[in-house]
């Protein structure tokens, strides 16, 4: 080949793009974050919240949001900082340096991404059996659905699902008109003279707990309702002047989300006795059929189901692409980055996954998964805030946005408090964690072997 050509072919392929297209302006930013967050914690665990706290559910969601603004000032710091596609374990590499925290943080997020889908599960197959006003004991049939449910998002997995953020926008629109019709349902009522109010007053604690212990183990597994805003920090590189846009596009999607869910809790309570409320796992329609009997609960039941099957699908591909991403950079066995020949999806990874979501869904209650999904993510947001205190000897030339220091410091105290056990969490939350850690540092510690070895045998040869 020409010299020429050569340097015109070596001149072409420099010019090709390293870095994403920034195609996200502000309006699609806010409905990526909304449509994030809202999803399967407001509809399947609002009763579980009033189960634990009583009348008063609005405020165990009231304080989630306040701990998940705190750390999301973190996030916003970090993201204008490092501009880029990244989250916890790119910050917490950045700050400490440590390969296996790295390791153990990347791993809880996928983990809180596989309780986070099963739940979506069986709130899917708690809505489908109402749609379809089965009545009765349902236990087998809810716990074949959700298992069936699960087979389906893994095949979409495996065949190869393009998401994208104008798709988003059609998602987060069925998720939000679910909430608001609850809002507006609870507004009519009231104004009708229908509903107690005084509830929302109210502290119905089981047994002998204390008011302030019960709330902040509401507000343990309310906190799986606040989650998903972190997830944005991924979208860095493809949203234009970032710098500018996050902070007030963050900070606005959360309280716009913080105020449905407090709304949403409120009209909940107004309609629907906590006690009833915490029965079962569909707490919004029974408040729709409270306060509108003649609405038809199978179309609410689809616009449930619509909303959890996002949420299942988005964390499922999130978590089998995590354990590809380890294994590419050896940090896995191997084998989980077997691609599909022709689909390009990686088949045993999605495997992997699907299979533990099984186990999940047949060992665990629903209550249980939404608060080892809040569990994991508390602690990496405990790590997050210290991360970005430590990365503040690192400074850079561009402008960021700076959170006061007083912000991340009680950021970190909150989420390490309400991921301990003085915050009244069960125990069934570090049982399911502790495993499903344990299995990561198993093939964490599998991989690590294999490498001496092989670093031994080279050094003998």
């Amino acid at each position: 080949m020409p010299d020429s050509t050569r340097s015109e072919e070596n001149r072409a392929h420099s010019a090709q793009p390293t870095e994403l297209k920034r195609v996200i302006g502000p309006g699609l930013l806010l409905l990526f974050i909304v449509g994030d967050i809202l999803g399967t914690g407001v509809y399947a665990l609002t009763g579980k919240v009033a189960a634990d706290v009583g009348g008063a559910v609005w405020l165990p969601f009231l304080l989630a949001f306040v701990v998940a603004m705190l750390t999301a000032t973190s996030y916003l710091e970090l993201v204008t900082k490092y501009p880029r596609a990244g989250g916890a374990a790119a910050y917490t590499n950045r700050a400490f340096g440590i390969h296996f925290l790295t390791f153990l943080v990347t791993f809880a997020v996928m983990c809180s991404g596989l309780t986070s889908a099963s739940s979506a599960s069986k709130a899917f197959a708690a809505n489908l059996l109402s749609a379809l006003d089965a009545d009765g004991d349902h236990g087998r049939a809810a716990m074949a659905i959700a298992l069936g449910f699960m087979a389906l998002i893994s095949l979409i997995n495996l065949r190869g699902v393009g998401e994208s953020v104008k798709a988003n926008v059609v998602l987060t629109i069925v998720e939000l008109s679910g909430l608001l019709i609850v809002i507006g349902i609870g507004a009519w009522a009231l104004l009708q003279g229908e509903g107690t109010f005084s509830r929302v007053t109210e502290f119905n604690t089981p047994g002998d707990e204390t008011a302030f212990s019960a709330v902040t183990a509401a507000t343990a597994l309310a906190f799986f309702a606040m989650v998903g805003f972190e997830d944005s920090v991924n979208m860095a590189e493809e949203t234009k002047d970032p710098v500018r846009i996050f902070p007030r596009i963050m900070l606005t999607g959360l309280c716009i989300t913080g105020v449905i869910y407090v709304l949403v809790a409120i009209a909940s309570v107004t309609l629907v006795a906590p006690a009833d409320l915490g029965e079962g796992e569909t707490p919004l329609l029974k408040v729709v059929e409270a306060g509108a009997p003649g609405f038809p609960l199978d179309l609410f039941a689809w616009i449930t189901m619509f909303a959890v099957s996002n949420s299942a699908l988005i964390n499922m591909l999130m978590a089998s692409r995590l354990l590809y991403g380890m294994s590419r950079e050896r940090a896995l066995p191997a084998p989980l980055s077997r691609l599909l020949p022709h689909r390009r999806t990686p088949w045993v990874a999605i495997v992997f996954t699907t299979l533990l979501a099984f186990l999940l869904i047949g060992y665990a209650d629903l209550g249980s998964l939404g608060g080892t999904t809040s569990l994991l993510l508390l602690c990496v947001f405990a790590i997050v805030n210290i991360a970005v205190l430590v990365l503040r000897r690192h400074p850079v030339e561009h402008r960021h946005f700076r959170a006061p220091t007083a912000l991340p410091v009680l950021g970190a105290i909150l989420c390490a408090y309400l991921a301990g056990p003085l915050a009244g969490r069960p125990g069934d939350d570090y049982r399911i964690a502790g495993w499903l850690m344990l299995i990561g540092v198993v093939l964490w510690a599998c991989v690590w072997l294999v490498n001496r070895l092989l670093a031994r045998r080279q050094s003998v040869e």
